[in-house]
């Protein structure tokens, strides 16, 4: 039998999680239908879930269709969790990308529409809700072309809208697909120009195009009635591709989940892309090769996951045994780097611990959620005893002080959200400290030129010294401890898009006497290196100078043409800048790019200003400089090289002891 595995994504309130449940009735894998409302889907476990009526975490279920296993993924659709669909992209053979009939094309439907197409992961469209009042066919369709794809096929009609009775009717062959399909085919245009077309041909035009994502057949239906979900499984049957993979190969897998068991165990959510995985098998993972044991196995089948004592490739299997596993590491053979198609958390805030919450509890709570989540980046102070955590959202701050609270017992508070900036060099910048020169305490000498680099390029690390000069070690030392001294800049945030040059280099050999070991205040060490890296590296981004810049979300307003005298002043004050105005009918649209500390305003004024009419999407844009205001500082949290004394202090106090 294939294996298909399919994710369900969608903008929040669109009806996923309900298609869900209608897909998994349809198959007969449940006898009742779950409710959002009633807490009671299968995929939403969550208690949290349950009670805020959206899904957080990505599931896993499985059902049989005909001559195909199905192992459906459900991810949440709130923006907040995003990462949660990141991680689950890179293991999907097919999406259901569904949109809301009433709603239709919403904000986060294009910025997953643009990842989908971007990665050519093939997608069929079904528009939700089309037994809800003010449900739309035609003008949601033109939606889908304008801000979505013209690469759309209509795959039937759908008839009594906004009523118990809608229905999606089928066409009997790809109608209407002709122009579409030709511009993807040849043999198909010729056939076309000499009248010599058949169904068939079109069939396997449509089928071809739509599993190299060329082309994205739409369905409407109802997930509550159950209206055009027959015609969206076949789709999902005959359309999609099934999963491929050679059994018989290497062992090569992803994972893109990891959980915790009811004894505290990591359970690692994995798709085997190839080979076969056996329990009791060591298998290398991650980028540091590390072995691990394979001492469970599930698979997924029929609603349920069963233990098995093997998982082959195509198929999703929960593995325990593998105590140190992350979210994207590798099994076995490596497939390709983790990628990530999202834009980073671009807010943070501290975790304030309640008056009954014991800090080192709070730290490991927090670690745990971390594996769970690798973009929520902890960032611990051990000087002031404070943890922050990177987020997207309030949301995702809500979500994790009920979480520690449920599941850990812990009490906690935030502190005001703010921006997480990045710094990047504004000139060229270089220093030197040489070996037992004052005011060199360390048994090292380093010299560093810092250069600006490509927006978007990131760190480079280069020589212009002889590899051979000192031992690889030293080198080694130089290089991580520039990139983790690159967490905090000049004003304590990441630095980014430079080049970092390495043009001096020099060491002690290791010195002893005779009848007498190792004489350590003679010979260099690593931790010299690593000692004054960050004194000379500070000193040459001082000497090149950095700039702050922020995160900037590009927004897009759509709200009563009346309104506009209400809105471009408030935007103004939001440092916002409007770049294009449209009108549609009586509406007015705005599109222009905003910091991203001021989203959560616009977002919660923006009903007020607009009469309840406006409708708001931004995501992610691009970092830039700050113009208003003072420049941002983040506190710091390691031995601070911007004060020489307080920093050496430090330091060698700590390689003494």
């Amino acid at each position: 039998m294939h294996m298909l595995n399919l994710g369900i994504l969608a903008h929040v309130d669109a009806g996923k999680t309900s298609l869900t449940e209608r897909l998994l009735h349809s198959a007969g894998v449940i006898d009742e239908i779950g409710s959002v409302d009633d807490g009671n889907t299968r995929t939403d476990t969550l208690a949290m879930e349950r009670q805020r009526g959206i899904t957080i975490k990505s599931a896993v279920v499985s059902f049989p269709l005909d001559g195909v296993t199905v192992n459906l993924i459900d991810t949440p659709g709130h923006p907040d969790f995003i990462a949660e669909v990141e991680r689950v992209l890179g293991v999907l053979d097919g999406v259901v990308l569904v949109i809301s009939a009433v709603e239709g094309v919403q904000a986060q439907t294009r910025v997953l529409m643009r990842t989908l197409q971007r990665l050519r992961i093939p997608t069929l469209l079904f528009v939700n809700k089309i037994d809800r009042s003010g449900a739309r066919h035609e003008s949601v369709l033109r939606e889908i072309s304008a801000r979505l794809t013209p690469a759309i096929v209509p795959m039937g009609t759908a008839t009594g809208l906004g009523t118990r009775a809608a229905r999606f009717t089928p066409c009997p062959g790809p109608d209407g697909a002709l122009d579409v399909l030709t511009g993807h085919d040849d043999a198909l245009l010729s056939a076309y120009v000499e009248n010599t077309v058949t169904d068939a041909a079109l069939r396997g035009a449509l089928v071809t195009q739509t599993r190299e994502a060329l082309v994205h057949p739409v369905y409407f239906g109802s997930a509550a009635t159950g209206a055009g979900v027959a015609a969206l499984l076949t789709g999902i049957e005959t359309l999609l591709p099934a999963a491929d993979g050679d059994a018989d190969g290497p062992v090569c897998a992803t994972v893109f989940k990891v959980d915790r068991g009811p004894a505290g165990e990591k359970v690692a959510y994995a798709r085997m892309f190839s080979g076969t995985l056996r329990i009791r098998d060591r298998v290398p993972f991650g980028a540091d090769g590390a072995e691990g044991r394979i001492t469970g196995i599930s698979v997924f089948d029929h609603g349920t996951d069963t233990r098995a004592d093997s998982v082959a490739a195509g198929r999703i299997a929960r593995l325990t045994g593998l105590g140190d596993i992350r979210i994207g590491d590798a099994i076995g053979e490596p497939r390709k780097a983790y990628e990530h198609f999202f834009a980073p958390p671009t807010l943070e805030t501290v975790v304030v611990p309640g008056p009954d919450a014991h800090r080192g509890a709070l730290h490991l709570a927090l670690t745990r959620l971390a594996e769970q989540d690798p973009l929520i980046g902890l960032r611990h102070d051990e000087r002031r005893q404070e943890t922050s955590v990177s987020l997207y959202g309030e949301v995702q701050k809500e979500v994790i002080q009920t979480t520690l609270a449920d599941e850990y017992g812990l009490d906690v508070t935030f502190r005001e959200t703010t921006p997480l900036c990045v710094e990047r060099p504004v000139g060229t910048g270089q220093a030197v400290e040489f070996i037992k020169k004052d005011p060199n305490p360390f048994l090292a000498t380093v010299g560093l030129r810092v250069d600006p680099a490509p927006v978007g390029s990131g760190v480079a690390f280069r020589l212009e010294v002889e590899l051979g000069a000192m031992p690889y070690a030293f080198f080694k030392a130089v290089e991580d401890t520039v990139r983790e001294t690159l967490d905090q800049g000049l004003h304590g945030w990441q630095v980014t898009d430079c080049v970092v040059t390495m043009t001096h280099s020099g060491y002690w050999p290791r010195q002893s006497h005779a009848h007498q070991g190792f004489d350590k205040s003679m010979s260099s060490t690593g931790a010299d290196f690593r000692g004054v890296t960050p004194l000379v590296l500070i000193e040459a981004l001082r000497r090149a100078g950095t700039r702050v810049h922020e995160p900037m979300h590009r927004f897009r307003v759509e709200a009563p043409a009346d309104t506009l005298g209400a809105l471009l002043p408030f935007l103004a004050g939001l440092a916002a800048v409007p770049e294009t105005t449209g009108n549609r009918d009586d509406l007015c649209v705005l599109e222009g790019t905003v910091p991203a500390a001021r989203v959560h305003a616009l977002e919660q004024r923006l009903p007020g200003l607009t009469r309840g009419e406006g409708e708001l999407e931004s995501f992610f844009a691009h970092y830039a400089p700050v113009t208003h205001g003072a420049i941002p500082e983040r506190p710091r949290t390691d031995h601070n090289p911007l004060n020489r004394k307080e920093y050496v202090l430090n330091v060698t106090r700590r390689m003494s002891g």
